[in-house]
C-alpha cells in the first residue's frame, strides 16, 4: 500500500476518529478548531471529514484561501492595470471572475479587449515577457509564503536576463500577523478555542513564527497535511492539548515540514520584498502582514513602473465574505449565499476560488 492509499484507508482514518472521541469526551467540553489553509477547506469537505467528527468537535474556515482575502481595493487595481495601453496581465486562473465593488472582474476587462493571459507557473509569465518584447508583462502576484518564493525568482531572473518589460504587482499576505488579529478580535469573543496551521506555508516559514500563538495568547495549534488521515491525528493532537490544559506548536506534519523551513526559500523573499502594512478582504489593514518590492528593484514592481497607485474602493455591498473569512458565521448564514451568490454568478471572492469556503461548502452541502 503506498502512502497516499494509507493516509486514506477508511479502517485507519475510522480508528483515528475513534481515538479522536475518546480524546474529546475525556476532555468533556466542545472544541471549535479553526483552519487557515484552503487545501484544509476543501480536504476536510471533499473527504466528507466534517461531518464525521465527534460530537463536541466543530470546524471553521478562517482566512486561508490567497484569492479570498485579496482586498477590493487590489483588484480594482488590476482593472486599472488592465486598461493601459501596451500591457498584458499574467494571472492564475482563479482571479479572473473575483468581482470588484462595481461588480466588473478580468472576465469583463477581457470581454472589452483588455490582454489577460491566464499562466500556470510564474514563470510562464516571464516567458510572456520574452514573447512580447514590445508590451509590459505585469504579474498579479497574490498568495502566502508559499507562492511569493517563486515569484522573487521571476524577478531575479528577469533582473539577471536583462529583460525590462516585466513586473510584479505584488498582494502578497504573511499568515502569522492575520491569525495574531484573529487572536485579538477571539480573546474577547472566544469563538475559537484552537488551530490547525497551513502545511504549504508552514513548509517554507516553519513553526518558529507561530510560537507566539502558544507562548501570548496560550493556543493549541498544529501544523497538518492534506490527508484525511493526517487531519485526524492532528485534530487529535489539538484535543490532547485541550484535555492536559497546555498550549504548544507542535508538527503533524513531519515528511514535510521542519521548525526552521526553507532557508533557500526565505532569503530569497528577504532578497527581494520587504515587509509592509497591507489590507486584507474582512480584516482591513494589518501591520506587517503583506510583501513589497524593495527599491532596488523597483524596475520590477508595476505600481511604481506604471505609475499607479491602489484604487480606493467601498466593499461589496452585501457580500459577507469578512465574517466568513474571520469564522464568525458559517457561509450559510450569509444572505446572498445560493440565492444571488453560487459559483457561476459570485458575488465575493469566497464563493469564486476552489479553495474558498463558500465554494466549499455549497459544492459539498448537497445545494
Amino acid at each position: 500500500m503506498n502512502l497516499h492509499d494509507t493516509l486514506h484507508n477508511k479502517e485507519m482514518c475510522s480508528a483515528l476518529l475513534d481515538k479522536l472521541k475518546k480524546s474529546i469526551d475525556r476532555y468533556g467540553k466542545p472544541i471549535r478548531f479553526m483552519e487557515v489553509c484552503g487545501t484544509h477547506t476543501v480536504s476536510i469537505f471533499q473527504s466528507g471529514l466534517r461531518t464525521l467528527l465527534p460530537e463536541g468537535f466543530s470546524h471553521l474556515s478562517g482566512p486561508g484561501c490567497p484569492v479570498c482575502v485579496t482586498h477590493d481595493a487590489e483588484v480594482a487595481t488590476f482593472l486599472a492595470l488592465a486598461e493601459k495601453e501596451n500591457v498584458i496581465l499574467a494571472t492564475f486562473g482563479d482571479l479572473i471572475r473575483v468581482p470588484s465593488p462595481n461588480g466588473k472582474s478580468l472576465k469583463h476587462a477581457m470581454a472589452n479587449g483588455a490582454n489577460v493571459q491566464v499562466i500556470y507557473s510564474p514563470m510562464d509569465a516571464l516567458k510572456l515577457a520574452k514573447e512580447n518584447p514590445n508590451k509590459e508583462v505585469v504579474f498579479l502576484g497574490v498568495g502566502f509564503e508559499t507562492t511569493a518564493p517563486a515569484i522573487a525568482a521571476t524577478i531575479l531572473a528577469a533582473k539577471k536576463g536583462t529583460i525590462k518589460n516585466y513586473s510584479v504587482f505584488s498582494c502578497h499576505k504573511l499568515v502569522p500577523p492575520a491569525l495574531k488579529l484573529l487572536l485579538d478580535i477571539n480573546n474577547d469573543e472566544r469563538y475559537i478555542d484552537a488551530f490547525l496551521l497551513p502545511g504549504h506555508v508552514s513548509l517554507v516559514i516553519g513553526l518558529e513564527p507561530y510560537e507566539f500563538m502558544a507562548k501570548d495568547y496560550h493556543y493549541p495549534a498544529v501544523v497538518a497535511g492534506f490527508e484525511p488521515a493526517e487531519i485526524i491525528h492532528a485534530l487529535f493532537m489539538i484535543s490532547e492539548q485541550k484535555r492536559l490544559g497546555i498550549a504548544k506548536i507542535e508538527n503533524a506534519y513531519t515528511r514535510a515540514v521542519s521548525y526552521e523551513g526553507n532557508i533557500t526559500a526565505k532569503t530569497m523573499l528577504n532578497q527581494i520584498f520587504e515587509v509592509c502594512d497591507t489590507k486584507w478582504r474582512g480584516l482591513g489593514e494589518i501591520k506587517a502582514s503583506g510583501l513589497k518590492i524593495r527599491k532596488e528593484f523597483s524596475d520590477f514592481d508595476a505600481l511604481v513602473k506604471l505609475d499607479t497607485e491602489l484604487a480606493v474602493t467601498k466593499p461589496l455591498v452585501g457580500c459577507k465574505c469578512g465574517e466568513v473569512l474571520q469564522g464568525k458565521i458559517t457561509p450559510a448564514d450569509c444572505p446572498l449565499f445560493g440565492k444571488v451568490c453560487t459559483p457561476q454568478n459570485p458575488t465575493g471572492p469566497c464563493m469564486v476560488s476552489t479553495e474558498g469556503s463558500c465554494a466549499a461548502w455549497y459544492n459539498y452541502q448537497g445545494l
